[in-house]
């Protein structure tokens, strides 16, 4: 999995599956109150530009802050700070997106005993294997092509001699390698090079997770900016407006300190903070854009909106639990400092805290 196929993948899911929605109305749509077609305009344009601001602010803060020494990702606080976005990425899996996907998929205007099946956990869990599917492949892909690679560039070398550093050398039991190739004579340590692989291999697992995060918060950014698109009620506007501007800061947060660690070149990082910047508004768009002939209780657009909601939640809940949380919380640099768990503990529960509490608007 590369940068262009995620962003192929997304924009199948941003301009594609909204339009499935259309045209089938079953069910009557909802009743609006409040409905000034012309102040709710206003406050979507104001919403747009809200949402693109905070989510442009929230991605970048953890990429730009590589410049400040305390905040690199090597630094504790980048541990607190990274803990923060786990909570604020789980609380969203947990507290905004599921239960909008059960909403969907049980709502009586889906009738047939086929929705008699409970979907929204059974697409949830599918949605976290293939996200447990990809990690491994893509992981184990990408490091085979940087094995490859040294592979190759080990193609010339004939012989390898392994000497013991220590002993009447002084070495401190430190083990040399020698290689000897047909153009040269290279000398390196075992140590150094067994940490160089460990160094690529951990920056392979941060460039798939960010990737793979950033896939599970478009498909639910996109749905959400739908749903304020297609409102009609002023009120229930401008409570989203409000809390999906917070909603996508810390959300926004929370993937750029995964792009940080991931060391992306200076393009890949403004291509994935764009895109996600984007993603809100432009569904935004598209539901003001369909907003006329749009049903948000036909049959349809409840499937369709449940199963991407449940999908998205799964991601989202396993790569917070997996990849981000279970990784930072058993690092032995964690384990070794009890400040620094108490710090990571408490960082987590106010950004799932706060999260959560945003659900009482949105």
């Amino acid at each position: 999995m590369n940068i262009t196929s995620i962003f192929v993948l997304s924009l199948f899911v941003v301009l594609v599956l909204p339009t499935t929605a259309l045209g089938d109305c079953t069910c009557d749509a909802g009743t609006i109150n409040g409905g000034n077609k012309i102040q709710a305009f206003r406050y979507k344009f104001a919403a747009i530009a809200s949402i693109l601001v905070a989510g442009a602010i929230g991605v970048c803060l953890p990429v730009l802050g590589r410049s400040v020494p305390a905040l690199r990702p090597e630094k504790d606080v980048f541990f607190i700070i990274k803990a923060f976005a786990a909570g604020v990425i789980l609380a969203t899996g947990f507290i905004h997106v599921l239960p909008d996907a059960f909403d969907h998929l049980t709502s009586p205007c889906l009738t047939g005993e086929a929705w008699q099946f409970p979907f929204t956990g059974f697409v949830a869990m599918m949605a976290a294997i293939v996200t447990l599917m990809i990690d491994t492949f893509a992981t184990s892909y990408f490091k085979g092509k940087v094995d490859d690679d040294d592979g190759h560039a080990k193609a010339g070398s004939t012989t390898v001699n392994v000497e013991d550093g220590g002993g009447d050398h002084g070495g401190g039991g430190a083990l040399h390698v020698h290689t000897h190739a047909t153009h040269g004579h290279a000398h390196g340590s075992a140590a150094v090079l067994s940490s160089h692989d460990s160094g690529v291999a951990e920056l392979i697992r941060h460039r798939v997770i960010s990737q793979v995060l950033e896939l599970g918060i478009v498909v639910h950014s996109v749905i959400i900016g739908i749903s304020l698109g297609t409102s009609e009620d002023v009120k229930t506007i401008k409570a989203l407006v409000a809390a999906l501007t917070f909603h996508q800061f810390f959300e926004g947060m929370g993937l750029g300190g995964c792009i940080a660690q991931a060391k992306f070149k200076c393009k890949a990082v403004v291509i994935m903070a764009i895109f996600f910047s984007l993603t809100t508004p432009v569904g935004i768009a598209i539901g003001i854009g369909i907003s006329s002939s749009y049903n948000e209780n036909s049959p349809t657009a409840l499937a369709v909106e449940g199963i991407l909601n449940a999908a998205s939640a799964g991601i989202l809940i396993y790569m917070a639990l997996v990849d981000l949380l279970s990784v930072d919380f058993m690092n032995p640099r964690m384990q070794a400092n009890r400040k620094l768990q108490l710090g990571a503990n408490a960082s987590l529960l106010f950004g799932a805290g706060c999260m959560s509490l945003l659900a009482k608007w949105a």
